[in-house]
């Protein structure tokens, strides 16, 4: 993504609802580059369009968080795409970085498999030339886009990667933690069939403390977040020899 794409999400998330002129003078192009960006943009679900303003999508919307620190995430995404070898098959569950790296892989790949519970996921790489997804089967969660309930470990048992990428909505002394009990619950069973869970997360969402357990420590082999990860949380990765891989921006 161009940077000054990046500097246009930053602003309309930080504002909520921006008119195009505003844009113009705060990036120093033209209204009619902004109405190209915000196309591009909007396009790739990263924000919605008025008549002349940008606004960021609904809080619910998975896009919306997508959109948030958009550059934190592509960075988080890439670092964890080297991991990955052509012809590999890997499980990534849902969030902004997993979405990321599933472009990545779609893009930058060749021969990969992405094996996921994420309806947005599918959807939002399904243009991409090198896409090659199986999607689980189970009950649509309407916000977040993904499937969950009892149909997701029947479906999920038949397959065996050795890596599966999963998002976060928060760390304690027990483990990775999540806001979604069902969510929770279709990513303890994916990881049934994986040999490595890595955690792909900005470094804020290490600071707190979530609602339901997600997985616990010794499940987790790495984590991948940007350089900002606090002390503390980076001493408690540690003392359970979680590997931690800070992404600086180069």
């Amino acid at each position: 993504m161009h940077v000054r794409h990046t500097k246009l999400l930053n602003i309309v998330n930080s504002k909520k609802r921006v008119a195009v002129t505003e844009l113009s003078e705060a990036l120093d192009v033209s209204e009619v580059t902004i109405r190209k960006d915000l196309n591009l943009l909007e396009r790739k679900g990263l924000l919605r369009r008025e008549h002349g303003y940008a606004k960021i999508i609904a809080s619910d919307d998975i896009a919306n968080h997508l959109s948030f620190n958009y550059e934190q995430k592509r960075l988080i995404a890439q670092r964890a795409a080297e991991s990955i070898h052509n012809g590999e098959t890997v499980m990534i569950e849902s969030g902004g970085c997993c979405a990321l790296l599933a472009e990545e892989l779609a893009t930058n790949r060749r021969d990969v498999t992405i094996i996921t519970n994420s309806a947005f996921i599918a959807d939002y790489i399904r243009k991409q030339p090198g896409a090659h997804v199986i999607l689980l089967g189970g009950e649509y969660q309407n916000e977040s886009q993904v499937m969950v309930g009892p149909i997701v470990p029947k479906c999920v048992q038949d397959f065996h990667v050795n890596k599966l990428f999963v998002g976060t909505d928060g760390l304690n002394d027990e483990g990775f933690m999540s806001c979604d009990l069902m969510r929770a619950e279709a990513v303890r069973a994916m990881a049934e069939s994986a040999n490595q869970v890595i955690i792909l997360t900005e470094s804020a969402t290490l600071k707190v403390a979530g609602v339901v357990t997600l997985l616990p420590f010794d499940r987790i082999h790495a984590v991948y977040t940007d350089e900002h990860a606090d002390g503390e949380s980076l001493a408690r990765l540690n003392s359970h020899k979680v590997h931690v891989y800070p992404v600086s921006p180069q």
